[in-house]
């Protein structure tokens, strides 16, 4: 890979990785790992307690990219003030998509899943299963505008609550 590449993220930049959403990157270690030298971007996720290192040539080809813009936000949050395009599929197949969606890393599909699958008070219960990914889109979707907007996530949460609440309404 180039150097340009490896160049794009540096430590304490908050970075979104598809299949577990916004961490922060710790450092930059070298490893070796079978006998080959690697750099590793060491990120941290506060909320999961986790921490996960990726090659960082290896990142961008992963999906690991920077946080939205603004103005990637505001689209998302304009996404969630649409109407819900539920699919006449089968549950297994919608919840396949929507899996695919959320694990995307792409706030405006992980948007749409959380438009999709919310419910107000006077619709019907959820199933498990859609509450799960319900809440697992939203947890994402609030880190990652908490993280732009440099709140944090209980403001983020109620900034899209209240869009999906002036939906229903």
């Amino acid at each position: 890979m180039t150097k340009a590449k490896k160049a794009e993220f540096s430590p304490n930049d908050y970075v979104v990785y598809p299949a577990h959403g916004v961490g922060q990157i710790v450092s930059i270690e070298s490893q070796e790992i079978a006998g080959i030298s690697l750099e590793l971007f060491v990120i941290s996720f506060e909320k999961d307690k986790m921490t996960l290192r990726v090659p960082t040539n290896k990142a961008t080809e992963v999906g690991m990219r920077s946080l939205s813009s603004p103005d990637i936000v505001s689209k998302a949050m304009s996404t969630l003030k649409g109407k819900a395009k539920v699919k006449r599929a089968m549950w297994s197949r919608r919840a396949q998509e929507y899996e695919q969606k959320i694990n995307s890393g792409d706030l405006i599909s992980i948007a749409e899943v959380v438009r999709d699958l919310h419910r107000s008070d006077d619709q019907r219960e959820q199933s498990y299963s859609e509450r799960q990914l319900y809440e697992a889109a939203l947890e994402r979707l609030t880190r990652e505008v908490a993280a732009v907007s440099g709140g944090d996530e209980v403001d983020a949460a109620r900034k899209v609550d209240e869009v999906l609440i002036s939906r229903a309404a």
